[in-house]
């Protein structure tokens, strides 16, 4: 018997402001005349974010993809050069590795974290490598340190992809201050978000020249365009809507610490389902809610997957495909199962719960009951 004519519950639900709030900034918007161009909704966000995320820069984008494009080109690395990456992650990330002029290699990772595992990293590590794009996949945090040596010992620059780990620490320290640039997304689907939006943080300033002009076409003035750049500008609305979110994520993220309790009150009980943990030193971003689905549970992961549909819940093969069996990357070395063993075990076997603030405790035992019937 299912549950398909209950209401729906999705993977995730985006963290909104309340929207007479929204209302009120975009008057005052509209009454400025002042919607784009990095307006003081921007310049006030930009300032807050570096803030709250305890960085030394950071400027915001339009969305996270276009921001990544922008931390790749502002390294300078050579064209047609390496970079070692995971196939375990959305296919923004090595997209815009190829859309740099880039050789993205696909490494294979650790199988607790599911980010790059740095014993694979190093041989892979050729004379065209040029530097080492880590994940922080569901806010579990790469091995930041030995990433970090690996790169000085062979002189390549190193970029993470935050997207799923706003607020995230390791020892206290923002998981933003690490390597030579990270970037956030504030999608809608973000714990934090602008709607859509995103944002780079860098340790050297000497970036944030650079990192301006790419985002605004290369222009310095009405006269002078520097460099070829793009348009990766955040308009004010989307700012105005972080601000106002700036304000209630925590008490999202506390809701959320509600949903991950009980959920791992009850499915320590249930044979068969791992559930991955943080180690204690890491904050956690709460983003995500992954299981891994083992061999003693008696359906496969799809067929769980599957069974929530039949009950109106929606999870989450996420990742699912990997990126390593995109048509765009399936012919490459790096791309073959063989060399990927942890990737292509996990692929078949992660699966997001639904996650967010609002599940309330029905919705939470519905979850349940489609384990339960096993």
């Amino acid at each position: 018997m299912t549950n398909s004519d209950s209401k729906a519950i999705y993977v995730t639900r985006p963290a909104l402001p309340d929207v007479q709030d929204v209302f009120k900034e975009i008057a005052g918007i509209w009454e400025s005349g002042n919607v784009t161009n990095m307006g003081p909704k921007h310049e006030e966000l930009e300032k807050r974010l570096c803030e709250e995320l305890e960085v030394p820069n950071l400027s915001l984008f339009n969305n996270g993809t276009t921001a990544l494009l922008a931390a790749i080109k502002a390294l300078d690395l050579p064209e047609g050069s390496e970079v070692i990456t995971t196939p375990f992650t959305f296919a923004a990330t090595p997209h815009c590795i190829s859309m740099c002029g880039l050789k993205p290699v696909f490494c294979d990772i650790n199988p607790e974290t599911m980010c790059l595992n740095p014993e694979n990293i190093e041989k892979l590590v050729t004379p065209e490598t040029s530097a080492i794009l880590g994940v922080h996949v569901y806010g579990f945090p790469c091995d930041v340190e030995k990433i970090r040596q690996i790169a000085d010992r062979y002189g390549l620059k190193v970029i993470y992809d935050a997207a799923h780990a706003f607020s995230s620490k390791i020892n206290g320290k923002s998981i933003g201050t690490f390597g030579d640039i990270s970037m956030y997304s504030f999608h809608a689907t973000k714990l934090f978000n602008t709607i859509e939006g995103g944002c780079l943080t860098y340790n050297d300033g000497g970036l944030h020249k650079k990192v301006r002009n790419l985002r605004n076409f290369g222009i310095i003035n009405e006269d002078v365009v520097e460099e070829v750049g793009i348009n990766g500008k955040m308009n004010e609305i989307q700012a105005a809507i972080g601000l106002l979110n700036l304000k209630n994520y925590k008490n999202e993220q506390a809701k959320r610490q509600r949903v991950k309790k009980f959920y791992n009150d009850a499915l320590s009980r249930i044979s068969g389902i791992r559930i991955p943990e943080k180690p204690d030193y890491v904050t956690d971003s709460l983003q995500y809610y992954p299981i891994i689905v083992e061999d003693g549970f008696p359906l496969s992961r799809d067929g769980l997957y599957l069974k929530f549909k039949d009950h109106n819940i929606f999870t989450r093969r996420y990742f699912y495909p990997v990126c390593s069996d995109f048509e765009c990357y399936k012919n490459m070395e790096s791309a073959a199962p063989a060399n990927l063993p942890v990737t292509n075990y996990l692929k078949s076997r992660v699966l997001c719960l639904p996650f967010y603030g609002d599940l309330s405790d029905n919705d939470l035992k519905r979850v349940m009951t489609v384990f339960g019937e096993f």
